[in-house]
């Protein structure tokens, strides 16, 4: 791969606050879940406090498989900026489309786009995923955090990969 195809989807193609607030939570737990251990628990103490213990498990649980999915089976890794950027990345805008998409029950639309993340013959087990999730992030009633939206400077560093 050359460098282009290695950062092609980490391109700026928006800011976080341009999204609505399934979207928004969907990219900043992909950045938070990517971002390591710590970030992982935070992501857990998070569901759990909002959709109770059990709930939130076993949310996080399938967040955790649809992340570790689209790590498997990737058409290619998935970049993602860090966690407190405000821009937004062109595969982390796909991401976000697909899990809003999902959650409104448009199945046909979200494993169309399901296949821009992973190969055809594992997008419906994706796209089950990813309905789940945004249900759950649906009944948290989550939106972007303030810092996104405030005049505060975000580190803008280089994209990573998801695994």
């Amino acid at each position: 791969m050359t460098s282009a195809q290695e950062s092609r989807g980490g391109a700026p193609v928006g800011f976080i606050t341009d999204l609505d607030s399934i979207e928004a939570a969907a990219v900043i737990y992909l950045r938070l879940w990517s971002d390591g251990p710590d970030s992982r628990q935070a992501v857990l103490n998070d569901f759990a406090t909002s959709l109770g213990r059990v709930q939130g498990a076993k949310a996080v649980q399938g967040f955790e498989d649809l992340c570790r999915t689209c790590a498997q089976y990737g058409r290619r890794p998935l970049m993602r900026h860090s966690v407190h950027c405000k821009c937004l990345g062109s595969d982390e805008s796909c991401f976000a489309n697909f899990i809003a998409t999902a959650t409104t029950g448009d199945r046909n639309d979200a494993m169309l786009i399901a296949t821009l993340l992973v190969r055809p013959d594992v997008a419906p087990l994706i796209t089950s995923l990813a309905a789940d999730f945004g249900l759950a992030l649906k009944r948290m009633k989550l939106c972007a955090p303030k810092f996104y939206g405030s005049g505060a400077k975000a580190p803008h560093a280089q994209p990573t990969t998801l695994h």
